[in-house]
């Protein structure tokens, strides 16, 4: 299937790129960037900007949409990694860093430890820039998400990623309610931490679908959806069921905002996660807590 026209990427800056990719090397550092192929690497790491993976590069989960390799082995944790990252965001000048994970279900609190030894670092390198977490469902280990969330991040993201029809398709080791629980104990548990989540378009949903998940979100108080298309990494990935016009976005992103009140839907072709992710800084201020 060919992409349409509104999915053409920019030529990255490749000077910028370069010092960016360096430091992280340097720094022996992974991001969801390079480990995901995601569209949009050169637009932030052309601005200095990364989203920080941690623990990885390899998953214990196979999500035949991701990118990023799996692999199932216990591995230890790295306890230098909190301190390389948090020098990273120092030396990049960072006023925003997101900080995510592969899946560690190999672990038993999912690497939550891991998660708070970044905070600390990033807290010690750089005290004013804020920090958002994009997590794993720690399989529902509610003692590990508690550990987490006593860090005081700003920003909590826990990703929906697509429709619960097609959990079993594309998210086999997920569970849809167990997401929304999640999100819910962190809104009830922490009320003054901002919670986001994302979901994917383009795996064979309906508009209408997409409708009912953000209903799903806001009946847990979620504060900022991010929409994207589902991009397919390979021939060994998911395909591409549809590609969703910038006009249908704008839809989602309507309906988000005006109908359902969240104080931010960020929607379109080459939206992922943590895209134009420091904007949040703005929204905190709008709506402080």
């Amino acid at each position: 299937m060919l992409k349409p026209h509104w999915l053409r990427v920019k030529a990255p800056q490749q000077e910028r790129i370069g010092v960016v990719a360096d430091l992280l090397s340097d720094l022996k550092l992974n991001t969801v960037c390079q480990e995901a192929s995601c569209p949009n690497i050169g637009e932030c790491f052309a601005g200095g900007t990364a989203t920080f993976l941690i623990m990885g590069p390899g998953c214990t989960r196979a999500c035949p949409y991701c990118d990023i390799d799996f692999d199932k082995s216990v591995r230890s944790i790295d306890d230098t990694e909190p301190d390389r990252l948090g020098e990273a965001v120092a030396r990049l000048g960072l006023k925003h860093v997101v900080i995510t994970s592969v899946n560690r279900d190999d672990l038993r609190d999912g690497g939550a430890s891991q998660f708070v030894a970044c905070i600390a670092a990033v807290r010690d390198c750089s005290p004013g820039t804020s920090i958002e977490l994009l997590i794993p469902d720690f399989c529902g280990n509610w003692n590990a998400l508690k550990t987490v969330m006593n860090a005081a991040p700003n920003v909590l993201n826990h990703n929906i990623e697509t429709v619960p029809r097609l959990y079993k398709k594309a998210r086999p080791q997920g569970k849809y309610e167990l997401s929304l629980e999640l999100l819910k104990r962190v809104r009830e548990g922490w009320p003054k931490v901002y919670t986001k989540s994302g979901l994917m378009v383009g795996l064979g949903e309906t508009d209408e679908e997409v409708f009912d998940v953000l209903e799903d979100l806001r009946k847990q108080k979620v504060d900022i959806v991010t929409i994207g298309q589902y991009l397919s990494p390979g021939p060994k990935h998911l395909p591409v069921d549809r590609f969703v016009t910038p006009a249908q976005f704008d839809v989602f992103r309507q309906r988000g905002e005006g109908n359902l009140g969240f104080l931010q839907v960020i929607s379109s072709p080459l939206t992922r996660s943590s895209y134009h992710a420091g904007e949040v800084q703005k929204l905190m201020n709008d709506y402080p807590r």
